[in-house]
């Protein structure tokens, strides 16, 4: 028996566009302990060399237990792509286009983070729509430790032709 091979079936889940999603749903983005490891990786790639990031003796004068993470280390665990929503939105998608933050809390290595995504607001256009994405990163005391938005381009569902 021979089968037709077909990529586009190694896909998940089926994508949605625009006008499939609803404000108010969410999308959880798996946890993480932020090691020693991940910020000397993010101090590598950002080539942020402030001591407040990797020096022990210099936080603990400034009465922190260790370094802080990076605001931009943490924001990073809010990609869409390290959750669900990105396989969700698949082919629909046609740009990432804004973004903002809070950083309320600090970071420490040995933390664990939770961030979570929802859907704040949907702005229709007249092929696309505009999802503003509410987002959360929470740690394992329930503190929140950033808040913020971002804003994602989607093509709404074309015609359906018969």
């Amino acid at each position: 028996m021979t089968e037709q091979f077909d990529r586009r079936q190694h896909r998940f889940p089926q994508s949605r566009y625009f006008e499939d999603l609803v404000v108010g749903e969410h999308f959880y983005i798996p946890s993480r302990t932020v090691t020693e490891a991940n910020f000397a990786a993010f101090q590598t790639v950002s080539a942020d060399n402030h001591p407040i990031h990797y020096d022990v003796e210099y936080c603990r004068e400034r009465g922190h237990p260790g370094p802080l993470a990076h605001g931009f280390q943490v924001l990073c665990f809010t990609a869409a792509g390290a959750g669900t929503f990105a396989h969700v939105i698949g082919d629909s998608l046609i740009a990432f286009i804004e973004q903002s933050s809070k950083f309320l809390k600090p970071v420490y290595p040995g933390d664990t983070l939770y961030p979570g995504l929802a859907i704040a607001t949907l702005s229709p256009q007249r092929t696309t729509g505009i999802v503003t994405i509410a987002v959360t990163v929470h740690n394992q005391k329930n503190e929140l430790v950033l808040s913020g938005e971002q804003k994602y381009l989607l093509k709404k569902r074309g015609p359906v032709t018969g």
